[in-house]
Formats: structure tokens, sequence, C-alpha cells
């Protein structure tokens, strides 16, 4: 019998994960289906309740959906507890079990993909939110020098770094929460892990920060770059956006419910030429 997957979001018209588990699936010889389900804004519990009782063998949440995924599991696994949030979920032996693959899959799309170095590097998080606690732990476990977390309300990034203070002093990593203003180069690599680049607009990153010419990361991607990533590119810096860490988060989920890992790379290939890039 074909197991079923699915991805949940709304909405999730849009949605590349069929694309990249189909592909997956194809690559390794797996029997599978995935789909998208849009549950409406009110319907995720009982949804993902009927999809799984009727055989669902696993499924990815993305938004609005995360935070909620978790709270529904029996089981947090300790990325996704770590994280808040959940963007996997995993039937197994009854029960359903919650995971987090944001964070493995940035980091395995900056180092294997970018080829950046994370181990002694000088990071800086821009964002508070669900996107930037989901990473934070992983990056942190990559034991850079230092990692400053900055966000438009200040207390917010001091919240997280509070939070994570514990796992920041048994890597040895600085981890420091300072306003826009008072950020100063030199960082070898800025992630943007705020949605400022749906709506087009940047955050507001003193200049010389990007001048400094770091690796420039966009959590977001799309056909062309994101303002944040064309004004680090006025600058010189050498950016890239989202689309690998989708891929290898995807790739990370495939492998916890398949048990083997697929070439993410040649999927990433496939997508960034359909995207024209």
């Amino acid at each position: 019998m074909t197991d079923r997957y699915a991805v949940f979001g709304h909405p999730v018209v849009h949605s590349k994960s069929p694309f990249i588990h189909r592909a997956f699936a194809g690559q390794t010889g797996q029997d599978l289906d995935y789909e998208a389900i849009d549950p409406g804004a009110d319907g995720f519990a009982e949804a993902v309740r009927r999809f799984f009782a009727e055989g669902g063998r696993g499924a990815n949440v993305t938004l609005p959906f995360k935070e909620e995924a978790l709270a529904l599991a029996d089981e947090a696994l300790p990325r996704a507890r770590e994280a808040g949030a959940a963007n996997t979920l995993i039937a197994r032996e009854g029960r359903l079990l919650a995971d987090n693959t944001d964070g493995a899959g940035l980091v395995r799309d900056l180092k294997l993909r970018h080829g950046v170095p994370l181990a002694g590097a000088e990071v800086l998080l821009v964002g508070a939110g669900g996107a930037a606690r989901g990473v934070l732990g992983p990056l942190l476990r990559e034991r850079p020098q230092r990692l400053v977390i900055a966000n438009r309300t200040p207390a917010r990034a001091e919240a997280l770094a509070r939070a994570f203070a514990p796992l920041a002093a048994s890597h040895e990593v600085a981890l420091e929460a300072r306003p826009f203003d008072a950020l100063r180069p030199p960082f070898t690599l800025v992630i943007n892990a705020t949605s400022a680049s749906l709506a087009g607009e940047i955050p507001p990153l003193p200049s010389e920060l990007f001048a400094a010419r770091p690796f420039v990361y966009d959590m977001m991607y799309g056909a062309s770059p994101t303002p944040f990533l064309r004004e680090a590119a006025r600058h010189g810096a050498k950016t890239a956006d989202g689309l690998g860490m989708l891929v290898e988060q995807a790739a990370e989920s495939f492998f916890l419910w398949r048990g083997v890992r697929p070439d993410a790379q040649a999927v990433y290939l496939r997508l960034r030429a359909a995207l024209g890039g």
C-alpha cells in the first residue's frame, strides 16, 4: 500500500513541498504519495487527526500552524521543544511525534551548499520571532564565536537571548541582544529571519554592516533576489536566499520518515531552474 504524507498550511496552494517530496521518493524508490492540505484558519487540529486516523504516516507543517502542531503531538522531540514549534509530524507506534527540521536545514545549506564556516564565526541573526527561535539552537551548536540577535522590538531579542543563554554557555558562544542602531561590524554572517522581505521591506540595519562584506542570507526566497539581498549585494556582500534551506529541511523530514537521506542538491537545482535562477 502506498504511504500517505502531506503538508498542512493556510494558504498552502503554492507550497513546493509536494514537488520536493515526490522528487525525493522517485530518487530513493519509496512508495509514497504527498499532498497539500489547507484546513482553513481554524481546522488544523481536526484535519491532522483525520489524516493520521486514515493512515497518514507523516506530515510537514507550515505557517500558521507550527505552534499548534507542537501542542497537538503526543510527544515533542528535543528540537521541536527547543524551537517552541514543529514543522514535522511523525506517526510512530500509534503516537504522534513532533520535530523541527528548520535549523538543521539552515545549517546544512550554509555549510554544504554555500561553504560558510560556522565554527568561530561572528553571526548576526536579524529577527526574534518563530523563524529565529527555530534555528537558534542548531546555530549555537555549531560553536560560532559570537551570535548577536537584533530585532525591531529589542525586548523580544533580549528575551530570546535569555532563553538560549544556557545552551550558548554550554557551547562557549557569546550570545547577546542588541538594538539595530547599536550594531557594529564586523560580522562574518548575517541572517535575515524576519518576514520583511515578503512585504518588500528591509530591516533597518546600519549600512556599514553590509559594507564589511559578510555572507548575507535571507530565509525568504523567490524568482529574484529579495530587497534585503539586493541591498547587501549593492555593498559588495556575497548573498544567498532560503531556497536551499527549504530543500534541506525537507530532506531532513524525509529522512525522519523513511530512514533514507535523499539527494537534496539535485532537487535544489531543479527548483532553482524552475524559478529562473
